[in-house]
C-alpha cells in the first residue's frame, strides 16, 4: 500500500501527519500501490483490476464499488496506469475522481483466469482513507492559497477569541486533527447520523449534517450544551484543552460528551472539518444577536413600569459567539457565492426541523441575499440586528423608545494564517456602518422578509449618569445615579433599577435587585439617587462566565418618556488577594448591560497579598440605567463580585 510516512503517497498528498497505520490520500490526485503476482505481468495476455469498495453494500451505479483498470483502453471513473514493473511486481498509479465519496475504502485485486475472476480476500491492512483535497483544482473544496491551506487544513494548534469587544481574550485549542483515532471518530459521526454513503462526497451535505451531529439535540450527537454553571456530571466547558479527548470519548462510548458551550462546539467542529480535508477556521462574532423570531431586530421589551419583561423578551445578545467557516464552491447558488461558508453547531434555533446552521455563504450575508440556503437570514441577523427597546403598554401595544443600529456584529475575528495574531474579518460580513452600501444591503434583506425598526424615538429631557466606581469583588457598594434635568421646568421621574446575573449568552440567570424610586428634579438641576448593593444578594447567584447587569430606565411623568442614556465611560476593577496563598488560574470578567460587552482578563497567578488593577474604557451601546459588573473566578475562589450603577443617555 506504500503507506509509510516517508513514502511517496503520504508526502504528495499532505497526509504525513496523520497518525494512522493505513494509507491516507486525498481525492482527485494520483497515488500508487504495488501489486505482486506469482509471475511477471504480461500486458498483452494478463487482465486484472484493482477494486475499491465503501459501505455495507457496494454498487457500481452508486459509486461505492469502483474498479480501476491498468490499460488506457478500459477506464472507469477512477483512472489507472502502470507506472513501473519489476519482475513480479507492478506499480499502479490510481487517480480517484475529484468528487468521489470520502471515507474508508477496502482494496481488492481481481484477476481474470480461465476459470473466471479470482479476487483477493478482504484484508484490513489494505484499507485506505480518501479525503477531500483542497490542493486539487477539480475538488469542490479547492482553496487556491497555500498559506490559507496550511492554516485551515494543516495547522493543529489554534486560537479561539472570546471575552468582549473592547477586551478580547484568547483561548488556545489543540484541534489534533491528525491524532490517532480522530479520523475514525470523524467518520463514525457520519455513520452515527445515518448519512447515506452516496452523500459523503458533497461538502455541502457533509457540513450541514455535521453541524447537526456536533450537538446532542435531537440526534444524540457529540456534545451536550450546558450554560448553567453546574457541571457535576461532566467536564466544565472551560476545562477542555483540545478536541481529541472529546471525539475519542464519543466514538468509544457512543454517548454524547458533557459539556460544551459555543467555542467548544466550534473547536470540535473545526477538527472534524480539517481532519476530513475541508478548509476551516473558527470565527468569533462580538455582540452576536440571537434573533428568536426571524426578523432583523433584537427586541428588548419593557413593561408599563419600565421593567424588562422577561417573559416577552425572547431575543438576546451574546457578548460573543463562535462559529465556523469552511471553504467550498457552491454550485447550488449563483456565481460568486462560493468561498467561505458559515456553519454553526451550537444549538440555537432549528433549521429544517433540526438544530443546525449552514452552510451559509459569507458573500450572500454581506450582500443581503438572505434567500439563499442555508440559514443565511439567521446569520445575517447575528451580525446586523438593530437593538430596539419597546415600552409595552397595559393594552398590549408597544412603542419603540430607543433604537441602536450599530451595537450588533461589532467585530468579527479569526486567527491570522501562519501567525499567532488575530485577523479582523468584519468587512467580509458587512459594509462599514452608515455607508451607502450598508443601506443598500439592508434594503435588499428587507425585500426577502427581514423586518427593521424605522422609527427614531425623540430624546427625553432628563439624562441619567452613573459615575465610575472602583469596587472590591464581594464587597457591598453604593450605586449612585445622577438625574439631570435639561429642561426649564420641574420633572418627576419614576425610575426602575434592576440588577441581574446574566450569562455570556445574554440570558438572565436571576434578578437580585429591583428598586423603583420616584425622583423630583428642579429646572436645570440634578439629583442623586443612591442604591446600596449588598454582596449577599448577588454572590450566591453567580454562575460561570456571568456578569452583573444593571438596567436603569425612567419615565418622566410630565412627558411619559422613557429615559435611556448613552455616555462614554471608564471602569476600573481592583482586586487584592487577602489570603496567605497565591491564587492560580484567575479569570476576571466585567460587563454592563447596554454599556460594555463582557470582557475577560486572565491572570495565571496572583501572589498572596498582592493587588491588580484593570481599567477599561467603553462606549455605552444602548440607552438606559444600568450597571457595570465585575466577577473574579478561580479554582480556589469563586463568586467574587463587584458592580457600579450607571445611567446612559442617547
Amino acid at each position: 500500500m506504500m503507506r509509510r510516512p516517508n513514502e511517496i503517497n503520504k508526502m504528495q498528498h499532505h497526509t504525513v501527519s496523520y497518525n494512522s497505520d493505513y494509507l491516507v490520500v486525498r481525492r482527485g490526485q494520483e497515488f500508487q500501490v504495488k501489486i505482486t503476482f506469482n509471475r511477471p505481468y504480461k500486458p498483452a495476455e494478463d487482465k486484472f483490476a484493482v477494486e475499491f469498495t465503501i459501505g455495507s453494500s457496494p454498487q457500481f451505479s452508486k459509486g461505492t464499488y469502483i474498479p480501476v483498470f491498468p490499460t488506457s483502453e478500459r477506464q472507469s471513473s477512477w483512472e489507472g496506469r502502470i507506472t513501473n514493473t519489476s519482475e513480479n511486481t507492478v506499480t499502479l498509479g490510481i487517480t480517484t475522481a475529484a468528487n468521489c465519496i470520502v471515507g474508508k475504502y477496502h482494496l481488492y485485486v481481481a484477476v481474470m483466469t480461465p476459470f473466471g475472476i479470482r479476487r483477493t480476500r478482504r484484508d484490513d491492512s489494505r484499507a485506505l482513507y480518501i479525503l477531500f483535497n483542497p490542493w486539487a483544482a477539480a475538488d469542490a473544496v479547492f482553496l487556491d492559497d497555500e498559506e490559507q491551506r496550511q492554516e485551515c487544513v494543516m495547522t493543529e494548534m489554534g486560537i479561539i477569541y472570546h471575552g468582549a469587544y473592547d477586551d478580547i481574550s484568547e483561548r488556545n485549542w489543540n484541534y489534533g486533527q491528525f491524532n490517532y483515532g480522530v479520523l475514525d471518530a470523524c467518520l463514525y459521526i457520519m455513520d452515527r447520523s445515518d448519512m447515506p454513503i452516496t452523500n459523503r462526497g458533497d461538502p455541502i451535505k457533509v457540513t450541514r449534517k455535521a453541524s447537526a451531529m456536533l450537538n446532542s439535540r435531537d440526534d444524540d450527537g457529540v456534545l451536550v450544551g450546558n450554560w448553567s454553571g453546574d457541571y457535576t456530571y461532566g467536564v466544565a466547558p472551560t476545562s477542555w484543552t483540545g478536541s481529541t479527548e472529546i471525539l475519542l470519548s464519543y466514538a468509544s462510548s457512543k454517548m454524547p460528551v458533557c459539556y460544551a458551550q459555543c467555542w467548544v462546539y466550534a473547536a470540535v467542529f473545526n477538527t472534524f472539518l480539517r481532519c476530513l480535508g475541508i478548509p476551516a477556521r473558527v470565527v468569533t462574532n462580538y455582540y452576536s444577536a440571537h434573533d428568536n423570531d426571524g426578523n432583523l431586530k433584537t427586541d428588548i421589551i419593557l413593561d408599563d413600569n419600565g421593567r424588562i419583561d422577561r417573559n416577552r423578551t425572547k431575543d438576546s445578545i451574546w457578548n460573543y459567539h463562535c462559529w465556523n467557516e469552511c471553504y467550498m464552491s457552491r454550485p447550488d447558488l449563483p456565481t460568486g457565492f462560493g468561498g467561505w461558508q458559515v456553519v454553526d453547531a451550537t444549538p440555537q434555533e432549528t433549521s429544517d426541523g433540526m438544530y443546525r446552521c449552514g452552510p451559509a455563504s459569507v458573500q450572500a450575508i454581506k450582500h443581503g441575499q438572505t434567500c439563499y440556503p442555508f440559514d443565511a437570514a439567521f446569520v445575517f441577523a447575528e451580525v446586523n440586528s438593530d437593538v430596539v427597546f419597546y415600552s409595552r403598554r397595559k393594552d398590549g401595544t408597544m412603542d419603540p423608545v430607543k433604537v441602536n443600529q450599530t451595537h450588533v456584529g461589532r467585530m468579527i475575528l479569526t486567527k491570522a494564517p501562519g501567525d499567532m495574531t488575530r485577523l479582523d474579518i468584519t468587512d467580509q460580513y458587512k459594509f462599514p456602518e452608515g455607508s451607502k452600501e450598508e443601506r443598500t444591503v439592508l434594503e435588499k434583506a428587507e425585500e426577502y422578509g427581514c423586518k427593521r425598526e424605522k422609527s427614531n424615538p425623540p430624546e427625553a429631557d432628563v439624562d441619567l449618569v452613573l459615575p465610575t466606581l472602583e469596587i472590591n469583588m464581594g464587597d457591598d457598594f453604593e450605586l449612585s445615579l445622577e438625574f439631570i434635568n435639561r429642561s426649564d421646568q420641574r420633572r418627576v421621574v419614576e425610575a426602575y433599577i434592576s440588577g441581574s446575573v446574566v450569562y455570556y449568552t445574554g440570558v438572565t440567570s436571576s434578578e437580585f435587585l429591583f428598586r423603583d424610586p420616584t425622583v423630583t428634579i428642579g429646572p436645570k438641576k440634578s439629583v442623586k439617587e443612591v442604591v446600596v448593593i449588598e454582596s449577599k444578594n448577588y454572590m450566591k447567584r453567580l454562575v460561570e462566565q456571568a456578569n452583573l447587569h444593571f438596567i436603569v430606565t425612567g419615565k418622566v411623568k410630565e412627558t411619559e418618556d422613557f429615559k435611556i442614556v448613552n455616555e462614554e465611560m471608564m471602569a476600573t476593577v481592583e482586586f487584592t488577594n487577602p489570603f496567605n496563598f497565591s491564587l492560580e488560574g484567575v479569570y476576571i470578567r466585567m460587563e454592563g448591560p447596554g454599556l460594555m460587552p463582557p470582557k475577560f482578563k486572565y491572570y495565571s497567578l496572583i501572589p498572596r497579598g498582592s493587588s491588580l488593577t484593570w481599567t477599561e474604557f467603553f462606549t455605552p451601546q444602548r440607552a438606559g440605567s444600568t450597571r457595570v459588573i465585575a466577577t473574579l473566578d478561580c479554582p480556589a475562589l469563586s463568586q467574587v463580585h463587584g458592580q457600579a450603577t450607571l445611567t446612559i443617555a442617547p
